[in-house]
């Protein structure tokens, strides 16, 4: 457990889904308030109608600044941006009002980080639909932080349970995700990946890079890719001063992660990562941007509009990303990768 509690910033999403639910539940959780400090950027009035749906026992006290915050179990301090009109508000429902708004609450949380006011940022979910019904020009919180925080192409991690999962390529088909398996991407990504690891603070950093064929293409006889581009990627990062390990077969190295033999993994492909993750415990898988120039954490679930404001919601995963965030941010580093 960290001794030492930074300011963790908590945009409250898209009101109309789960995420002012998980972050009431979650910050009446009294060990968060001995990792961090969390401080919710949103809508007051929205906030204490998620604490009446939930019933849990807290106050909302609203601060003008994250240096006005008390930070104490049973009070929720948040930076009141009274952006959404509760007379105009209906939960479960694709909105104008809370896509502007959600987009408001994440653009005021990245200004504070920005200026070195909060260290971290762990967001709840947002809906494309009312982003798009709002104009707001972006399709995701990806998009967003790259733009507001003027970092392109961050780098996406995974971690549950201690184990860590980079990603080589994005939302692509598995045929397009096979073209970018280069040898240069390969080396290119394990220096980021070291590079990400270091910033978060962690000293020993020996990356495995699952193989993609069956047995890792054994030698050829399950084919080419192995031999002709990733093994000799590992070979280049490794001549950079990498501790890479590579191909290791996708059906072994997940496994041997979890279990302490590598500190990450560099998943070839989308779901070959997803499954992994999501297969040891999908509730507490935890998403962090890298390349930003703060600590960004996510749930990696959406705005469940179909059970929203009905109290059903788990906030395990809010809870854990608040903690992963209060985990890292002590010795998180804000130079650029």
């Amino acid at each position: 457990m960290t001794t030492v509690r930074e300011i963790i910033a908590i945009p409250m999403g898209d009101a109309a889904g789960i995420g002012p639910e998980i972050t009431v539940k979650s910050l009446a959780k009294e060990e968060l308030y001995t990792m961090c400090k969390p401080l919710v950027v949103g809508d007051a009035n929205i906030l204490r109608k998620a604490i009446e749906v939930t019933g849990v026992n807290l106050k909302v006290r609203v601060v003008s600044s994250p240096a006005e915050g008390s930070y104490e179990f049973g009070t929720i301090d948040v930076m009141d941006l009274a952006n959404i009109n509760i007379e105009d508000f209906a939960p479960g429902e694709v909105s104008a009002q809370n896509g502007q708004a959600a987009f408001e609450f994440i653009k005021r949380s990245v200004e504070l980080a920005m200026a070195g006011e909060v260290k971290a940022i762990a967001t709840t979910p947002i809906n494309k639909e009312s982003l798009k019904a709002a104009k707001v020009p972006y399709i995701g919180h990806t998009e967003m932080l790259e733009d507001l925080g003027g970092a392109p192409d961050p780098l996406t991690m995974f971690q549950v349970k201690g184990m860590r999962i980079f990603f080589l390529t994005r939302h692509v088909s598995v045929a397009e995700a096979i073209t970018q398996m280069t040898k240069e991407r390969v080396r290119d990504y394990l220096n980021r990946c070291d590079k990400a690891l270091q910033r978060l603070g962690v000293e020993s950093r020996k990356l495995a890079v699952a193989g993609l064929n069956p047995h890792s293409g054994e030698g050829g006889l399950f084919g080419m890719e192995e031999v002709e581009e990733i093994k000799p990627g590992v070979e280049l990062a490794k001549a950079d001063g990498i501790d890479a390990y590579g191909p290791v077969p996708a059906d072994s190295v997940f496994f041997q992660a979890l279990n302490g033999k590598y500190d990450a993994v560099l998943s070839l492909y989308h779901d070959q990562g997803h499954i992994a993750a999501k297969m040891t415990d999908f509730h507490r898988t935890i998403s962090i941007t890298n390349g930003l120039p703060f600590l960004r954490t996510s749930v990696d679930h959406g705005t469940a509009f179909d059970i929203a404001w009905k109290n059903i919601a788990s906030e395990v995963s809010m809870y854990e990303c608040i903690k992963l965030a209060a985990e890292y941010a002590p010795k998180f580093t804000r130079e650029s990768l």
